[in-house]
């Protein structure tokens, strides 16, 4: 329970991500060619990968440079992050390495029992988890809730439909990190929907939320909270009312997704060696 607020806000940060590096002005490489190779009759055919649930439509429009590689693109989003936020934000919230890898794995562990903190793209924040009572009959504080409050704020000002578009310009990176996690026939914005979907199904925790301490880390006190996905825990931490905003833009990120998926073929496999991008 003291970990920070880094996996709620591990889907905003990919798709800020997307927006901030816009305006570096790449583009999509080109697909690649498919060529169907013989398979001899004495070799069974590996069974086809799942059908992409949500395309992630092509980019019809070129830009000036290129997409850098995965291994090269910490700078350069470094440094439009810093035309965007400033240096000094830039150094103090992003960590300076392998920026997508740990977006995509960030986003990756949102929905599972426990998430890889040393793998968040951004740093800690100061403070700590703030509770009332003792190790015996705990509750969360309310005054906890405050640490998460500039996080959300930045997120209502964001267009989730402007995220999403440019977040898809900027896929391949995403897709490749992915893949790089040891999911080869993987498609990343199937991964990021049922994150979100995940997310978005939270229970709605009110009144004052009893934690047990039975070692070092706070727990809840209610089993069915403390079964949760690492990503819901901390939009429960993060109090009703932030957890409210939080919702509904994931909610408006989900429907930008959904509409631009549709523009493309949902019945196609997945493409275990391209971007999945077109």
């Amino acid at each position: 329970m003291r970990k920070p607020i880094w996996w709620v806000i591990g889907v905003v940060i990919a798709v800020c991500a997307a927006v901030i590096v816009y305006s570096w002005r790449t583009s999509r490489p080109a697909p690649r060619t498919h060529v169907q190779a013989s398979v001899p009759k004495s070799v069974t055919p590996a069974p086809a990968a799942p059908a992409v649930q949500n395309p992630v439509p092509g980019n019809t429009v070129p830009a000036a440079q290129p997409l850098p590689t995965l291994g090269d693109s910490d700078e350069p989003m470094r440094d439009a992050i810093a035309a965007l936020v400033g240096q000094a934000a830039t150094g103090r919230l992003l960590r300076p390495d392998m920026v997508v890898r740990h977006i995509v794995v960030t986003i990756d562990n949102l929905s599972r029992k426990h998430a890889a903190v040393d793998l968040r793209p951004v740093r800690p924040v100061p403070g700590q988890f703030a509770v009332q009572g003792n190790d015996q009959h705990a509750t969360i504080d309310p005054s906890n809730y405050q640490r998460y409050t500039p996080y959300v704020v930045v997120l209502q000002m964001l267009d989730m439909k402007q995220l999403a578009a440019l977040y898809f310009h900027f896929y391949p990176l995403f897709q490749q990190a992915y893949q790089n996690l040891g999911y080869p026939n993987g498609y990343f914005n199937d991964r990021l929907v049922e994150t979100i979907d995940n997310l978005l199904e939270t229970p709605d925790a009110q009144g004052q939320i009893a934690l047990v301490r039975p070692n070092v880390m706070y727990l809840y006190a209610d089993p069915m909270l403390e079964n949760l996905s690492a990503g819901q825990k901390v939009l429960v931490r993060m109090g009703p009312q932030n957890e409210a905003i939080v919702k509904a833009k994931l909610k408006e990120l989900r429907a930008a997704v959904a509409d631009r998926s549709r523009g493309g073929d949902a019945s196609r496999e997945r493409d275990p060696g391209g971007t999945g991008g077109g």
